[in-house]
């Protein structure tokens, strides 16, 4: 885990419920027990302003940083496909985008992360789905100055081979059963009565990993899906093992949030 995407799992499942703020020394106390040295955050932390993910503010400890609007809409639409409640009722129509091209290759390259990030992918070149709109959708192509024209569509034929031939379902499957896996051993070197610092750690490595299928795995409806499907298997041992984990990781946040 390096230090950029430890802020972001820090901010986005601590620091957002709490003011989403904290010092420059809290930061670098809370990323500690995941072995993420002080050098290492603040050069994430500079990165991270630069890229408008955080701003500098002035707080009691200290001098800090705050999640900007763009950070937090990102870490709330994370949250709700991180903590989804359930599988939304699929209306059987495609959202479908028409994107003016994109010259620059890093600006192209860019925007094609984010992209599927929100659960799109694409057709051609120029042509991506979904099987629902993203509500960061709007933010995103302003904030890349993209126009993009807009559809709703129906498919003529079988929607489960459009998306076998536009996602990897296989590879998306075989990642749930190696996280699950993982997570399963990653838990099972946890003692019972592990200190709060590494209760957090792990919990932390449990969330990473979980939040890197927001890069891979659409969020696609259940009725899309093969049978037996693996990722629901794996979100339910994530969300009970992650709710059993975080009183002591919270408790462990919120001592190293305040002290100055």
């Amino acid at each position: 885990m390096n230090a950029r995407a430890a802020l972001f799992d820090l901010y986005g499942d601590h620091l957002r419920s709490r003011g989403g703020r904290a010092s420059v020394a809290a930061l670098v106390r809370l990323l500690a027990p995941l072995e993420i040295a002080a050098p290492a955050v603040r050069t994430a932390i500079s990165r991270m302003v630069r890229q408008g993910w955080l701003a500098p503010a002035r707080l009691p400890q200290g001098p800090g940083y705050e999640v900007t609007p763009k950070c937090v809409r990102r870490l709330d639409e994370a949250a709700l496909r991180i903590y989804r409640p359930g599988a939304a009722a699929w209306s059987g129509r495609w959202h479908l985008l028409v994107i003016e091209p994109v010259r620059e290759r890093p600006r192209r390259e860019r925007l094609r992360a984010d992209l599927s990030f929100l659960g799109y992918a694409p057709l051609t070149e120029g042509t991506w789905i979904s099987p629902r709109p993203s509500p960061e959708l709007d933010p995103l192509l302003a904030g890349e100055g993209v126009r993009a024209e807009r559809f709703e569509a129906v498919l003529d034929g079988d929607p489960r081979t459009l998306v076998a031939r536009t996602w990897d379902l296989d590879a998306i499957a075989a990642a749930y059963e190696e996280w699950l896996t993982l997570a399963t051993e990653l838990l099972g070197s946890l003692p019972d009565d592990a200190d709060d610092d590494r209760v957090f750690a792990v919990r932390s490595r449990l969330l990473h990993g979980w939040r890197n299928f927001l890069f891979r795995d659409p969020g696609l409806p259940a009725e899309l899906l093969p049978g037996g499907w693996p990722g629901e298997k794996a979100r339910a041992y994530f969300e009970r093992e992650a709710a059993r984990l975080l009183p002591a990781a919270s408790a462990f946040v919120d001592r190293h949030l305040t002290d100055p």
